[in-house]
């Protein structure tokens, strides 16, 4: 049934009769954000690419479609790590990710960019990572097109991890209204801290080469604040929240056996120390995050691990035993 339905979203795609934009007949010409193209990589799985007109260029993403598409379906928008999905280690090159959701009623959808960025928008263009106005495009250029390409229901969730783990709660605030729940699997709340910030720095410009000051501004400039979880935590309220972490100690994934470290004594250290003082940070801002719903009596589900280091085993994990509650939330 998947197959069959996609095989016409593509055709009509294909000979145009596919409408994503409506331009009013006096409207200017100001660039609009459509769908640009679709292509098929599978049993149920395309990437479609669609151009964005805040950063006017067009982007990659992985549409999963639902297991039954004969009635209109919820969207899961999962996002990846710092890497944005284009690196090697994604949701798809390091989890079942693909397995779990073959039988699931949900349009799940990935960001195949976004490297270093927060998914975040930008206050002006960087040399190294160009214009980045994500928070624009995942909350309100995307969502009607993924709708009306996918026939979805309009109900969406959305989950991430680690640099993705923060975004999914800023792009909550930003956007209450438009997700039911929100998984958050290793990432600090917190933007506008010391750790915060340190978190944030070690991404955007150890990892990625950019200047922060390109995304947020300096020190103490207003959008360090804006997107800060912990001191908007009230905007969560309504949503279904799953809040994960751990100490950084080392745990069931940590050993040489494990398919993230695959007998590599290299790749073990490396998710042992790293990976651990790593985790061991986000798990403080989850900890305070915890403390701040708690005083203001939101509701959320906090995965507090005793041990567990910063990577995939772990996040697997998370996305399986989060499931049941965002499923709840989208009418699952």
């Amino acid at each position: 049934m998947r197959s069959a339905w996609l095989r016409r979203v593509l055709g009509a795609f294909a000979i145009g009769t596919l409408t994503t934009v409506l331009v009013p007949a006096n409207a200017s010409a100001e660039p609009v954000s459509k769908l640009s193209s679709i292509e098929e990589q599978g049993d149920g799985t395309v990437v479609a690419h669609v151009y964005s007109a805040s950063m006017d260029r067009v982007v990659s993403l992985e549409v999963r479609t639902a297991a039954d598409t004969s009635e209109p379906r919820p969207t899961l928008y999962l996002l990846n790590g710092s890497s944005g999905g284009e690196g090697i280690a994604t949701w798809h090159s390091e989890t079942d990710v693909e397995e779990f959701f073959d039988d699931k009623n949900v349009n799940v959808v990935t960001p195949l960019e976004g490297a270093f960025s927060y998914y975040t928008d930008w206050v002006q263009d960087d040399p190294v990572l160009g214009r980045n106005k994500w928070t624009t495009f995942l909350t309100q250029e995307l969502p009607p097109i993924i709708d009306e390409t996918f026939g979805t229901s309009g109900v969406n969730a959305i989950a991430g991890l680690s640099m993705g783990g923060t975004s999914v709660l800023s792009l909550a605030i930003a956007q209450p209204q438009l997700y039911r729940a929100v998984g958050a699997y290793s990432g600090c709340a917190e933007t506008s801290t010391a750790l915060g910030r340190f978190y944030v720095r070690t991404v955007v410009e150890a990892k990625g080469g950019a200047d922060v000051e390109n995304m947020w501004g300096s020190v103490g400039a207003p959008a360090w604040s804006a997107n800060d979880a912990y001191v908007h935590a009230e905007r969560l309220r309504g949503i279904a929240l799953y809040i994960s972490s751990a100490t950084g100690l080392p745990g069931k994934y940590d050993h040489l056996g494990s398919p993230t470290v695959n007998n590599d004594p290299v790749a073990l250290a490396n998710q042992v120390v790293v990976g651990g003082v790593i985790e061991a940070a986000v798990h403080q801002c989850t900890l305070r995050l915890e403390k701040r719903l708690a005083e203001l009596e939101i509701p959320a589900h906090i995965e507090s691990r005793p041990t567990g280091t910063h990577s995939w085993g772990y996040w697997q994990d998370d996305l399986h035993n989060s499931w049941p509650m965002i499923a709840e939330a989208i009418g699952l």
